[in-house]
């Protein structure tokens, strides 16, 4: 098992997030510069192809279990873009109401039984349609029970792990768990010792729910499987002990400033992600790795994994990694590029570039804190510059007068203006991100918050 150290979620939201992993492709590329809504008509744009739709092409058996968030409507659906079995949630579980509401911050009321929706104060709070579970194109139950879902989840995984290897074809099982994002599910701690606090339960839970699938793995199919287990964004600091934590990666300068360093960020604390590899025989055993890597790699390491080619006509942001995962190499990116994710500045830009140890900001501020903060809209010309080997706190930028940072600045704005006039002359892609109530999930129209009985 590798781990590393270094790794990184190519947005820090959910919807670019996943649309990079499945595309290789930065939201610049891929038109999905931002998240989708409960109403939303459309998604990641029908022009990109999928990593399931490659495998698929190349014999794979392709399955979705958990969170997609890319697009529920029509032709956006998992089963039009590349799965053959999909079990599992639209978006994100706190965009919809359900009978176990679980902790949040602030907390969200279950869904009403009767006469009209709840209006709740908090525009967080989803009260008007319950929270949907679908097998394939159908809803099988509405509103989800949240206390049950990470083992409904562990279930559908390791069933379809078994038929694939059956079937005796390849498989891809893309497992899009709901933690450890808020609501967390309030029946965790009846069976934790010590009086458990709700975020250190549900990852007691998330480690149980991968567990179960590597054991799965391990009985049908151990040496001829490969996992690879990572996270699309930090810390979603404004739910507070909620969110988790950031670790070593506090973004020190901007909480001087006020407002979050975490999710939506481009600090450290809101896209540098746990992230490991497992397969026997392959990866290496108990290996730390420092090499600069991406989710944005998933797509083209796994393609050329799979004996697949990459599809024509577009250009990826992402690199083939096997050479690291397989330690034959020490080296990943040496440039990586950090997408605007909802925080200060225009969704999707290229606002911070990294070079090697180094990581430059063009604009900071914009994301709320735990204290209701939102540090304020900063853009820096010449950018702040920091030296992630010595300050990974990113506490004290360069002085611009020093030789370091005047060394630097060069290759960061050469980086930058490359990888700009690249996309410009790439076939790019425009999510449609108009909304209409009319395609809401709903089981049942005729009931408070469209409800149906679980299957």
């Amino acid at each position: 098992m590798v781990w590393f150290v270094d790794f990184h979620a190519a947005a820090s939201t959910c919807s670019p997030s996943r649309a990079a992993l499945l595309t290789g492709r930065l939201g610049l590329r891929n038109g999905v510069p931002h998240n989708f809504a409960v109403t939303s008509v459309g998604g990641l744009p029908l022009n990109e192809t999928t990593l399931a739709e490659v495998l698929q092409r190349a014999g794979y058996v392709t399955g979705l279990i958990g969170k997609w968030h890319l697009g529920h409507h029509g032709s956006y659906h998992p089963n039009f873009r590349g799965f053959d079995y999909y079990f599992g949630i639209p978006y994100s579980h706190d965009m919809g109401c359900t009978d176990t509401p679980g902790y949040n911050h602030p907390p969200c009321p279950a869904c009403p039984r009767g006469g009209r929706p709840s209006r709740n104060p908090e525009k967080d709070c989803h009260s008007d349609v319950a929270l949907p579970l679908y097998e394939n194109l159908s809803i099988v139950e509405q509103p989800v029970n949240l206390s049950g879902l990470a083992q409904k989840y562990a279930e559908k995984a390791t069933q379809f792990i078994q038929r694939a290897s059956a079937s005796g074809r390849p498989f891809l099982l893309y497992v899009g768990l709901a933690h450890m994002h808020v609501p967390l599910s309030r029946t965790l701690l009846s069976a934790e010792p010590g009086g458990r606090r709700p975020y250190s339960a549900a990852l007691r839970e998330m480690d149980s729910l991968v567990g179960q699938i590597k054991d799965k793995v391990d009985l049908t199919a151990k040496n001829n499987t490969f996992l690879w287990f990572t996270g699309d964004n930090g810390p979603w600091a404004q739910k507070c002990e909620l969110a988790g934590s950031m670790g070593p990666f506090t973004g020190s300068w901007q909480t001087r400033q006020g407002g979050s360093p975490a999710k939506q960020t481009t600090w450290e604390g809101g896209h540098r992600v746990p992230a490991l590899a497992y397969w026997p025989g392959r990866v290496p055993v108990n290996v730390t790795s420092t090499a600069l890597l991406s989710v944005l790699d998933i797509f083209p390491t796994v393609v050329a994994l799979a004996g697949a080619s990459l599809p024509q006509g577009r250009h990826f942001d992402g690199l083939d990694a096997s050479e690291v995962l397989f330690g034959r190499a020490q080296a990943g990116h040496r440039v990586l590029f950090h997408p605007n994710s909802g925080a200060a500045g225009e969704d999707g830009a290229l606002q911070t570039v990294r070079v090697e140890r180094y990581k430059a900001f063009f604009v900071t501020g914009g994301a709320r804190a735990c204290d209701g903060s939102v540090g304020p809209e900063r853009h820096h010309e010449p950018p702040l510059i920091f030296n992630l080997d010595d300050d990974v706190a990113e506490a004290a930028p360069l002085d611009r007068g020093s030789a370091e940072y005047q060394r630097v600045l060069p290759e960061v704005r050469a980086a930058l203006s490359e990888v700009l006039e690249d996309i410009a002359g790439d076939n790019t892609s425009r999510a449609d991100y108009s909304q209409d109530p009319s395609v809401t999930p709903c089981c049942n129209p005729h009931q408070t918050a469209c409800r149906c009985q679980a299957a």
